[in-house]
């Protein structure tokens, strides 16, 4: 993997596990984190270059999803008041 693939990764990886700590719920957060590692433990051995960006696109697509979950989730908080 080219140095520049490698950060791209590693800056995405970090990004997905700062954005899942925003869940609010435990079990959400919990259960992002440890998708979030076994998904990237289970693909650190792909050599393929094509393969690689594939699965560096598939997770901009989850970060975004995550992303979108944590702001769903604080607009649907019920206010204490």
């Amino acid at each position: 993997m080219a140095a520049s693939s490698r950060a791209q990764v590693l800056d995405l990886y970090r990004a997905m596990l700062r954005e899942s700590k925003h869940f609010s719920a435990y079990n959400y957060r919990t259960y992002a984190v440890r998708r979030i590692r076994d998904a990237f433990r289970e693909n650190k051995n792909v050599k393929d270059p094509i393969e690689i960006q594939a699965l560096v696109n598939k997770a901009k697509r989850d970060l975004g999803v995550i992303r979108r979950q944590g702001v769903c989730h604080v607009i649907t908080l019920p206010l204490n008041g």
